[in-house]
Formats: structure tokens, C-alpha cells, sequence
């Protein structure tokens, strides 16, 4: 093995080692609650899941039959044994192919189970893995945050449908807010402050604030910003967001560097005006695709400053949107997503 080879293996290992966050049973199934319709005869996928550890294993075999599932796959980087199943090997990389209940137990036993080794490191991206993929309808899982961007990639390229947790952040992507504009990605409704404790591995380090650890040694971190992000349609995202308020010049100013107006909350979006509005990223959480169109964002549709107003007179940084202080200087906005009302058009 070469020193580069062996140099990757490290560092990919310690950084899975930081994305190991096990997601609460509860959180699922504040989630899953909205999607069951979708799962009927199909084949789920949690390919970054140790069946022994992961709630997401158990919250589809429990439901296995009720949800009327065809097939689950797990599949882990490597395992993250807690003994529910009695411990393994956790230097080994596992999958199971579960086919539903065989001796009327709530939840499968060992036998049932059926863990397997694999041959290589159970990394999503490998080939074991992929081939795996190629057999699934849908992917529910927590991936990596690290490699979110090429987690999602990977789901587009094989058109998979999928519901899987990430950090907000990743919408200002370049390589994810697209999908989210041409409606091929979009939030889940359950988690909307981004808030949430996650299980960690005994071994993980408790540095930072928002950690705990139970009565029975467990230990737990607080992450913030976090959101599920799916392509299973669910009819809240289809529900009509009530307008109240009528266009003014004076309330909604024009951005210097492009033409829309900004409206600073959601509710604000003027219910006659037919024009690009620039509104916050949390407008998301009331999309409704009959009702809107997504132009884009302040990252990609903003000039730069430097073409519209001296030096000196606007905050520099990424791309953004500006509005006038009245003074001949600039202030910078945060984050804005451009929409239309399609139903003015």
C-alpha cells in the first residue's frame, strides 16, 4: 500500500468518524409520517447504516410490513455495533438484505437479520455499494455532511428518490440550490428551527457546547442548522400561501444590483406584484411550486458591486444583493432567493 493510499484511508476515516451522528427514532418518524403513501412494493436503501446501531433500521423493519415495503438494504462504512444485536467486529464494513418478518416477532432477530461482511469499506461511493444503489427505489438515510454535495450527486446520477438530512447550508451550494430551483430537491417539514441531538460513537469527543451524556453513558451532541431534504412529493408543499399585503415603492426598494425588489419576510410578499422579488431563504419552508417560480439566488443573479458603485461605498464580500442607505452608500443583504408569482404571469 502506498503512503498516499495509506495517507486517504486516514483521512477518510477521521473524517467519518466526525460524521457519525446517529439520527433519534423519534425524528424519524416525525418525518416518515408524511411520506408513507410512497413506500408501498419498493426497495429502501440506508447505505451509511449499521443495522445493529441505526434507527433508521429500525424504524423500517419495524414498520416493514405496514408500510408494505418489497425489500431493505443496509449498508455502513464500517460497524457501529452498540450491542442491540450482540456485538461485532467493529473494524468490518456490513450490509443485510432484509426481506420482512418470518417468525412473528415486532422486530427481526439475528437469524433474520442476516449481516454480511463486505469485501471493501461499505463507503457509499464504492462499487459494492453502487450496485446496491442500482436495486433501490428509494435512499433514507444520514450521510456524511462532509460529502453531502457528492452524496447528492451520486442520488441524482442514478435518479434515485430519497429523503436524507443535511445541513441547511448546503441550499448555497452551487451544486444543490439548482435542484431546488427546478424543483427536483426540496425541505422535508418536520425539522424547521434546525435544531437537533444526535447520538455519537462512545469515543467521540464531547468539546464543544450543546453535549451530554445519559444515564446509561451515552453520549450526545446538539447540532444546529440541520433540515431533511427529499424529492417524495407530501401535500403540505402544495398548500397556498395566503398574501395580504399590496405593493408599495417606498416598502419594497429596489436591489442596485439587480432588478428586483427585496421583501424581508415571507409574509411581505405583495399579493399584485407580478415582478422578481428577492425574499429570504426561509420563504422555502412556504413554497409552493403551483404558486411561485424560483429565479434563482443573490449568488448567482447579483452584478458585482464593483461595476455599479465606487469603492469604498458597499461592505465587500461574496455575491450578494445591495440596497441603497440613501447617503451614496450600499448596504449588503443576506442571503436572497428570487421568485416569481407565476399566478400574475
Amino acid at each position: 500500500m502506498s503512503t498516499a493510499t495509506r495517507n486517504r484511508d486516514f483521512h477518510d476515516a477521521r473524517r467519518a468518524k466526525k460524521d457519525e451522528f446517529y439520527t433519534s427514532l423519534s425524528d424519524i418518524e416525525l418525518e416518515l409520517q408524511h411520506y408513507t403513501r410512497h413506500f408501498e412494493g419498493k426497495v429502501v436503501y440506508c447505505n451509511c447504516d449499521d443495522p445493529r446501531a441505526s434507527n433508521f433500521f429500525h424504524y423500517f423493519a419495524t414498520n416493514f410490513e405496514k408500510l408494505g415495503l418489497k425489500q431493505l438494504i443496509t449498508t455502513c462504512y464500517r460497524s457501529q455495533d452498540d450491542g442491540s444485536f450482540g456485538r461485532g467486529d467493529s473494524s468490518q464494513a456490513v450490509y443485510l438484505e432484509y426481506n420482512g418478518d418470518r417468525n412473528g416477532s415486532r422486530v427481526p432477530d439475528v437469524e433474520e437479520i442476516g449481516i454480511q461482511p463486505l469485501q471493501g469499506d461499505g463507503d457509499f461511493r464504492s462499487a459494492e455499494s453502487i450496485d446496491l444503489l442500482k436495486q433501490a427505489d428509494i435512499v433514507v438515510t444520514n450521510p456524511p455532511f462532509s460529502l453531502f454535495r457528492e452524496y447528492v450527486a451520486q442520488l441524482v446520477e442514478h435518479d434515485m428518490q430519497f429523503l436524507i438530512i443535511g445541513n441547511m447550508n448546503a441550499l448555497t451550494y452551487k451544486e444543490i440550490f439548482p435542484l431546488f430551483q427546478h424543483d427536483q430537491m426540496w425541505y422535508g417539514p418536520s425539522i424547521r428551527s434546525g435544531d437537533r441531538e444526535f447520538r455519537v460513537p462512545d469515543d467521540y469527543p464531547l468539546t464543544a457546547a450543546g453535549t451530554r451524556v445519559d444515564a446509561n453513558g451515552n453520549k450526545y451532541v446538539r447540532v444546529k442548522g440541520v433540515r431533511w431534504f427529499t424529492n417524495l412529493d407530501y401535500p403540505g408543499r402544495h398548500e397556498e400561501l395566503e398574501l395580504e399585503r399590496t405593493y408599495n415603492p417606498r416598502e419594497y426598494p429596489k436591489y442596485v444590483n439587480f432588478d428586483a425588489i427585496d421583501v424581508s419576510k415571507t409574509m411581505h410578499i405583495p399579493v399584485d406584484y407580478d415582478g422578481p422579488m428577492g425574499v429570504p431563504i426561509t420563504f422555502l419552508d412556504k413554497y409552493n411550486p403551483e404558486q411561485f417560480d424560483i429565479l434563482g439566488s443573490s449568488k448567482t443573479l447579483g452584478r458585482p458591486m464593483s461595476e455599479v458603485a465606487p469603492k469604498g461605498t458597499y461592505m465587500q464580500g461574496g455575491p450578494r444583493f445591495y440596497l441603497p442607505n440613501g447617503d451614496g452608500t450600499f448596504r449588503r443583504m443576506y442571503d436572497r432567493i428570487v421568485i416569481r408569482n407565476k399566478q400574475l404571469a
